[in-house]
């Protein structure tokens, strides 16, 4: 489905239908094909809607191409919210999915029902990490969006995950490979520059779910603990078997973490 947003044309999938309504947000440098799985296995009573944000997957800028940050898109999130008539939201994000989620929190909290945190971080990138970010940025805009994919899946996915599950890997390189190039890298320098969020933490005052890939390398068991602790209502899912994308690498066991959130908070 489709609409324009101040002034892009937004994608987005959608499944199911009922009062409560649950946004995924996606990773970086992915689109929101990364939840389809989700859409197509969780109970059809919750409406599920997972859009490519602003400069991904089919969601194309036209015009001058403004910064990648993590308010404009929560930005973008809060106008496609109102040109649907949804007022409050479970928002589901991972990874940048994540500093999208604490951005939408930080402007829009009164239209959040819920959180689910995935394989994210409150905290800023340190020094060396957001040089990394601008050194990939300026790589990806020289060499094209397939150097990305050969630097992130390694990090993305757990060896068992690579080993076994080749197909998986060859779909992340597809969906990351099909992204513009440009995109990734002003998202890049967007994260570089996010705010940090670990004051917000304590403020947060919805039910929060945090789930982590108990191999996650980029954002560990131990962040993920860290948050659980800081938040009042937080509950914690670690993941065996998966490192950064839990939903796609164990989807049997990200589903019923999810599910079980979504009923207790109905």
């Amino acid at each position: 489905m489709q609409a324009t947003i101040d002034g892009i044309r937004l994608h987005w999938r959608e499944a199911g239908h009922g009062p409560r309504v649950v946004v995924f947000v996606h990773a970086f440098p992915l689109d929101g094909s990364m939840w389809e799985d989700q859409l197509r296995r969780l109970p059809r009573r919750w409406r599920l809607l997972a859009p490519d944000l602003r400069g991904f997957g089919m969601t194309r800028e036209g015009g001058a191409l403004e910064p990648l940050t993590m308010e404009r898109f929560a930005d973008d999130l809060a106008l496609w919210l109102e040109h649907l008539g949804v007022d409050r939201v479970t928002l589901c994000g991972l990874s940048m999915g994540g500093y999208v989620s604490f951005a939408f929190w930080r402007r829009y909290r009164e239209r959040v029902h819920a959180l689910v945190l995935c394989d994210t971080r409150a905290s800023t990138d340190s020094a060396e990490g957001r040089e990394a970010r601008h050194a990939l940025a300026a790589r990806v805009r020289k060499e094209g969006a397939q150097v990305v994919a050969e630097a992130m899946i390694p990090r993305l996915l757990a060896p068992a995950t690579r080993q076994g599950h080749p197909d998986l890997e060859q779909r992340l390189r597809g969906i990351i490979e099909s992204q513009p190039a440009e995109s990734i890298a002003r998202a890049a320098e967007g994260m570089a520059s996010r705010e940090e969020s670990t004051p917000l933490l304590p403020e947060i005052d919805v039910p929060v779910l945090v789930i982590v890939g108990a191999e996650d390398a980029a954002a560990t068991v131990e962040e993920a603990r860290r948050m659980r602790d800081a938040i009042p209502d937080a509950r914690l899912v670690e993941i065996p078997g998966a490192a950064h994308l839990p939903n796609l690498e164990q989807p049997a066991a990200f589903d019923t973490a999810l599910v079980h959130f979504l009923e207790a908070i109905e």
